[in-house]
């Protein structure tokens, strides 16, 4: 498959994720909203943060690794070795599931059973979540590497929502249930979820005239089933290899993307409300990073590791896959800046009013506005850090990981722990999100430091599209000061009138932003359009 081939097939499945999650996370987003006028501080807290803590984390310690791996070179493998390999993460996970379970049993300070019942039954009921979604993990690689486009997206965004159908029912209709609400339902999203993989992959090798299922390495489900196999190891010792140098790195990283949940759950630097509104701020300014980032970012990934060769540098590779390697790279780095700015500049001046619209004044007074402001500048260092990172972990060899790599995350994950405990005690939860900004500039300077480096003996030059031009820049900077203004006059006590005047200012702000940007930045645009245009013929001819 000749990188041209793959690169339109990663366009095709971050713009179809791209669609499909927005349609699917705007009804989430509306049912959490209606969700959170019925609950307490306290118990988003300890759901959002303490059990979903717990869940992640096992989810995290199980399968990155494995994916990551399993996700590296080409589709040309011995699959039953790598299906092998990834039916590992089950036993891993209920390794960690249990062990984590006594630490948030025994070790961490229990909430008061009259605030939040049955906190029991939640540690118990979130880490059998966790158990039950690795039993996908073969089904959801498989996908991924063969690049099925839609799947991924719809089995999550269809989980997603039914689990805020059915915690919102609950939450109606039996409140006094506590954590049995919130437990249920993640037992119930974690089970449709792999449920979808499943009867896709039924359906699929159950028609042999399928061309999908032709380009496939299993014919039958028993297939995707853990088997011994003749006159072969049972596991491929390079898969496994590189397994464990992963592993060992995404321990570090989970600190770092979970860096304050940890420091809230052990240290106690806030209490159970403070966590709630915390999370809040955070799954929302977060949003757009889950709909636009993270599709980009897996999909890239699958990309660059198909295209690039992990153990020869660039001029030692055939130069059409590094030339467009670099072009690629240089007009994502461009699009995450672009994108980041916009939320940046328009999110110091609207953060105020998108809470009171989606919490009320639990969350538009107090802490919350601040919190959001501040997340903002962190969604910018965040998207840079997405592209970077995706590039990197993609081209970097198994030594670079074992040693340089994991050292510096060795660095970060103890300087966040150490930084955002202090910066806590210091200015309260927006510490956090300082901490995480100072960590994640060091991440992506390590980042452009390989990217310099990899790409330092060849023509190319793909870090320019972190440059923007003067026109643009003055663009941005005028609609920060226009929209900062607006707020201070409109927004947010002056009623409904003032309101809607202080949204059509932003609308026509960035209206003119994006066409400043349309005007400037054309070879993204010509970027996109050859890649949504590739995109729709393929989408023609399947």
């Amino acid at each position: 498959m000749g990188s041209q081939e793959v690169l339109g097939q990663a366009a095709r499945l971050a713009s179809s994720g791209l669609l499909l999650q927005v349609l699917f996370r705007l009804i989430t987003f509306a049912l959490n909203a209606f969700i959170l006028r019925f609950l307490s501080k306290e118990i988003v807290g300890i759901v959002n943060v303490r059990l979903t803590l717990l869940y992640s984390t096992t989810i995290f310690l199980a399968r990155e690794a494995f994916r990551r791996a399993c996700l590296s070179g080409s589709t040309q493998r011995d699959w039953g070795q790598t299906i092998n390999l990834l039916w590992l993460t089950v036993p891993l996970g209920v390794f960690w599931s249990l062990f984590l379970g006594w630490v948030w049993l025994r070790l961490l300070e229990v909430p008061d059973p009259n605030v939040v019942p049955h906190y029991g039954t939640g540690v118990v009921l979130f880490g059998l979540s966790a158990v039950v979604e690795l039993l996908g993990e073969p089904f959801w690689v498989l996908a991924q590497a063969h690049m099925f486009v839609k799947l991924k997206v719809i089995a999550e965004s269809l989980s997603v929502i039914l689990k805020s159908v059915l915690t919102a029912f609950l939450v109606l209709w039996v409140p006094h249930w506590g954590l049995y609400i919130f437990s249920l339902a993640q037992v119930f999203y974690t089970t449709v979820l792999v449920l979808c993989y499943v009867t896709y992959f039924k359906k699929l090798l159950g028609f042999p005239k399928s061309t999908k299922q032709q380009t496939l390495p299993v014919s039958r489900m028993t297939d995707l089933l853990p088997s011994i196999l003749r006159s072969r190891a049972f596991v491929n010792w390079t898969e496994a290899k590189l397994t464990w140098s992963f592993f060992k790195q995404s321990f570090l990283k989970q600190i770092l993307t979970e860096g304050e949940r940890y420091v809230m759950t052990f240290l106690n630097v806030l209490n159970f409300g403070d966590q709630g509104v915390y999370d809040i701020v955070n799954n929302l300014g977060s949003l757009v990073a889950r709909l636009i980032f993270q599709p980009i970012e897996e999909s890239f990934y699958v990309f660059f590791a198909k295209v690039l060769e992990r153990e020869k540098d660039a001029t030692l590779q055939k130069q059409e896959d590094v030339a467009v390697a670099a072009t690629v790279l240089e007009s994502l780095l461009k699009l995450a800046l672009l994108t980041g700015l916009t939320i940046t500049v328009f999110g110091f001046a609207y953060s105020q009013l998108a809470l009171d619209i989606y919490g009320g004044a639990m969350l538009s007074s107090g802490s919350g506005p601040v919190l959001l402001r501040t997340y903002s500048l962190y969604v910018l260092l965040l998207a840079i850090n997405g592209v970077t990172e995706c590039f990197t972990f993609a081209a970097m060899s198994k030594e670079q990981v074992d040693s340089r790599y994991n050292l510096t995350m060795l660095a970060l994950s103890s300087s966040f722990l150490v930084l955002s405990y202090l910066l806590t005690r210091w200015c309260g939860s927006v510490g956090f999100i300082l901490a995480n900004c100072f960590n994640m500039g060091i991440r992506i300077t390590q980042s452009l430091w390989f990217i310099h480096r990899y790409y330092r003996e060849s023509p190319h030059r793909p870090l320019a599209g972190l440059q923007l031009s003067p026109v643009l820049l003055g663009a941005f900077a005028l609609s920060g000061g226009i929209t900062g203004v607006s707020e201070a006059f409109l927004c947010c006590e002056q009623g409904w009138l003032a309101r809607l005047a202080h949204v059509a200012v932003g609308a026509f702000c960035l209206g003119a932003t994006l066409g400043t940007a349309f005007l400037t930045e054309t070879k993204l645009i010509h970027f996109l359009r050859t890649q949504l245009g590739a995109s729709r013929l393929a989408d023609k001819m399947r």
